[in-house]
């Protein structure tokens, strides 16, 4: 049994774990982010933890999710490391076939991952190796903790008074009386207590240095500079200009125009991919009568189409931000697809990442005469990293589970029935149009509002079938219509406006939509699983 304290063996248990990820972290520069053992644990617990969770995270943290789920990761690994130190100071083969069990667990993890190879389990094993010697210089090495090293004289009988006879002291200044216990930490000795604390203060340094800078590295290795060096051709179809009064520039109303860092980013991917242009490819098989693989200089030679979409996640609530418009550049998936033939009853297209995920487009909507598009640029410059670059697909009118494969490298032609992409097995519908939905962005709830004139304001979209309508209410009043703002097309979202003139009180707003088809947007409360919420969008406001 070690003579090092319980307490000192769960900080010895957190410091080798520290050690461990630090070390990883680093190690995952050479061999990739995706194999961090943080990262691939992370990406396994996405891919399998129960959709009602996932979505709860999605609803509580929105798109800080994945922070959030490494930062819980982290939180629970450093509470199993303190258990595991403590477990090691009455047995130290206890803790160490604990790293052991993560460093496999890691390694499992890693090589599960789409696209992985031997090399992506040595930021595990080489983390779990460093992580294990760490423990035992705590538990039973060189930085142990060493006894108490004053001890009273044989024979010597505890006096039960402080100083002893004639009130003198028997014992050492600084030293406790023999006749009472020492406090905990009095056990061990006072320098190899500093002994401890200092090398558990160097190592966790030293563990937050090469874990950040490990993890700052790999993305200083990504494709920054090469995404910076793609120079976008100019479209052969130019997107139409947006035209005057599209965006009523009201505060607190979204922009018509998203821009790329304002832009939602939901997507299974626990780190980036990093997809070099020079490297990547795009394949195009499965039922077809022609495949053909393309280079990226080989899609950027291609005539190019520009267009507005507005693009939203079926994750999205009633009122939520999960949406957004930009102005796409790419290679019309017609086109591509008229090349290669489908072969009959091919009636899915399955768009496959490079991290794994896919996502399944019907082949009718990417042929039907809708701008689905082989994206290159967003808003006049390449990609974001982030948003898919090199090439991502974007599919006016359907959710993007279905339909907006970032970092693509696979398009295979197959059925519905042979194949069920990522979110279906997952409880999600395998097609999800998007439904009409609109939105109240001014005022809020959180508004200090005065009686008397009140702008209403927001959003609405049907892409691919366009707004013909918005109408606002007040405390289940007659419904009034909203003014639209003029708009690019159809595919994209429409900013609507209704002057209120507000009563002193709280008021109830709700707002609907009426799609081009004259289809109303219902107002049944339904929850965004299988295929997109639905509902009218109310608030509550308070007028003074």
């Amino acid at each position: 049994m070690s003579t090092t304290t319980p307490r000192f063996g769960a900080l010895a248990g957190i410091t080798s774990a520290a050690v461990a990820i630090g070390v990883a972290e680093a190690m995952a520069v050479l061999t990739g982010p995706r194999s961090a053992p943080l990262v691939a644990v992370g990406g396994v617990v996405v891919d399998t933890v129960p959709e009602p969770l996932k979505q709860f995270a999605i609803d509580v943290f929105g798109t800080y999710d994945k922070i959030a789920l490494l930062i819980g990761t982290a939180v629970l690994l450093a509470a199993i490391a303190a258990l595991l130190g403590v477990l090691s100071v009455r047995r130290l083969a206890v803790g160490l076939t604990g790293v052991a069990a993560f460093g496999a667990l890691g390694v499992a993890a890693a090589l599960t991952r789409a696209g992985a190879d031997a090399g992506d389990a040595l930021p595990s094993l080489v983390g779990a190796g460093f992580g294990a010697l760490v423990l035992w210089a705590f538990i039973a090495g060189p930085l142990e903790l060493d006894p108490w090293p004053w001890s009273p004289p044989s024979g010597h009988l505890p006096s039960t008074t402080p100083g002893g006879p004639g009130g003198a002291s028997r014992t050492p200044p600084g030293e406790p009386s023999a006749g009472a216990a020492p406090a905990p930490l009095e056990r061990t000795d006072p320098e190899s207590r500093r002994r401890f604390l200092t090398g558990a203060g160097v190592l966790l340094g030293t563990a937050a240095v090469a874990g950040f800078g490990g993890r700052w590295l790999a993305g200083r290795r990504g494709v920054s500079a090469a995404r910076e060096a793609v120079v976008l051709p100019a479209p052969a179809s130019p997107a139409p200009a947006v035209p005057a009064g599209a965006d009523l520039s009201l505060p607190q109303l979204a922009p018509y125009v998203s821009s790329n860092f304002g832009f939602y980013r939901i997507d299974s991917a626990l780190v980036v991919p990093q997809v070099d242009p020079e490297s990547w490819q795009l394949r195009i098989h499965g039922r077809v009568r022609n495949p053909i693989t393309l280079s990226f200089a080989d899609l950027l030679a291609r005539p190019m189409v520009e267009r507005y979409v507005t693009l939203a996640c079926v994750s999205n609530e009633v009122g939520g931000e999960l949406i957004g418009n930009a102005r796409w550049l790419g290679v019309p998936i017609r086109d591509l697809l008229d090349e290669v033939e489908p072969e009959e009853g091919a009636d899915q297209v399955v768009g496959r990442s490079v991290d794994g995920w896919t996502c399944g487009t019907p082949t009718a909507a990417l042929r039907d005469g809708r701008d689905a598009l082989l994206a290159v640029g967003m808003n006049g410059e390449p990609l974001p990293v982030e948003h898919g670059f090199p090439v991502r697909m974007v599919v006016p009118g359907l959710y993007g589970y279905v339909s907006a494969c970032k970092w693509v490298t696979e398009l295979e032609l197959t059925s519905f029935t042979d194949f069920d992409a990522y979110w279906v097995p997952r409880g999600w519908s395998p097609q999800g149009p998007i439904k009409t939905q609109s939105r109240i962005d001014t005022p809020r709830p959180r508004n200090r509002l005065t009686a008397g004139p009140v702008m209403v304001a927001g959003v609405a979209w049907a892409q691919h079938r366009g707004i013909r309508r918005v109408e606002v209410r007040v405390d289940d009043g007659p419904w009034q219509e909203a003014e639209l703002a003029p708009t690019v097309s159809v595919d994209t979202w429409v900013q609507w406006s209704w002057r209120w003139e507000a009563t002193p009180g709280t008021h109830r707003l709700q707002v609907r939509a009426t799609d081009a088809t004259g289809e109303t947007q219902t107002d049944r409360r339904q929850d965004v699983v299988p295929d997109g919420a639905t509902g009218w969008h109310t608030i509550r406001v308070t007028v003074r």
